[in-house]
C-alpha cells in the first residue's frame, strides 16, 4: 500500500508541479553553464545503489564532495542555488525517485 500511495501522490505532485519545475530548470541553465540537474550515486535501503536527482546548485568546475568538506564552498553554489538551497526547493526532483522506487516519501525532507 506504502508504494501505491508514493507513486500515486509522486505522480500527482510532479504533474502539479511541472511547470515550476521548468521554470526553475530554465533559470539554473540562465544563472550557470551545465545542466539542470545533479545525480548522484547513493546507498539505500538494503545497501542498493540507486542514482540521486536534486536541481544543481553549485557550479560544474565544483569537486564532487560534500558540500562540508569544501574549504570555500559559498565559492562553488551558483547565486540561484543559494535560494534553491534555503528554500528546499533543489530536492524537488526527488520526485523522480519516490516514482521510481528508489525513495518512499518518509525519505524526503521537504515533505516529511
Amino acid at each position: 500500500m506504502k508504494r501505491f500511495t508514493d507513486v500515486f501522490f509522486g505522480l500527482i505532485l510532479l504533474s502539479i508541479l511541472s511547470p515550476f519545475l521548468l521554470i526553475i530548470s530554465l533559470v539554473i541553465k540562465v544563472d550557470s553553464k551545465g545542466p539542470a540537474l545533479f545525480s548522484q550515486r547513493r546507498i539505500g535501503r538494503n545497501n542498493k545503489e540507486f542514482v540521486f536527482y536534486k536541481f544543481r546548485t553549485m557550479r560544474t568546475e565544483a569537486p564532487n564532495v560534500a558540500t562540508h568538506l569544501l574549504k570555500d564552498a559559498d565559492s562553488f553554489i551558483t547565486p540561484f542555488g543559494k535560494f534553491l538551497r534555503k528554500s528546499s526547493l533543489d530536492e524537488l526532483p526527488q520526485l523522480l525517485n519516490i516514482i521510481k522506487g528508489d525513495m518512499t516519501t518518509g525519505d524526503c525532507k521537504w515533505i516529511t
